[in-house]
């Protein structure tokens, strides 16, 4: 048969008070950043602040203002729904009528895309 066996509620009771007051008193470890508070109504960073698609670009990824990351994200969703990269060079997009408008050529790179994209975001 297996022995149980049980603390004393005293015991318990002492060893989390202890770890409570421990713990309070803790300091953040090394090398780990603790987050600043937010301020409200802080403006958001670069990357995070809505532009204005102009209306070639819109008839890619919508009307409404995005963050350049959400508008990179659609018009991968676009070219990978249209089948629009080379099926040789997959970092190569073939551009259909839509995208000739904003890359302004056939061909472009998955790296020169976001220069193009930026001659079609403006402040929101």
């Amino acid at each position: 048969m297996a022995k149980t066996t049980t603390k004393s509620p005293a015991k318990d009771g002492a060893k989390s008070a202890d770890k409570s007051t421990d713990a309070a008193a803790e300091k953040p470890a090394k090398g780990k950043k603790v987050a600043a508070p937010k301020a409200e109504g802080a403006k958001p960073n670069a990357l995070q602040q809505p532009l204005k698609p102009s209306p070639e670009l819109a008839a890619v990824v919508g009307e409404a203002s995005l963050p350049r990351g959400e508008v990179v994200s659609k018009v991968w969703e676009y070219i990978k729904k249209h089948e629009l990269q080379n099926p040789e060079n997959k970092r190569e997009i073939l551009a259909d009528d839509k995208l000739k408008k904003v890359f302004g050529k056939d061909k472009c790179t998955m790296f020169e895309m976001n220069k193009h994209l930026a001659a079609h975001l403006k402040s929101a």
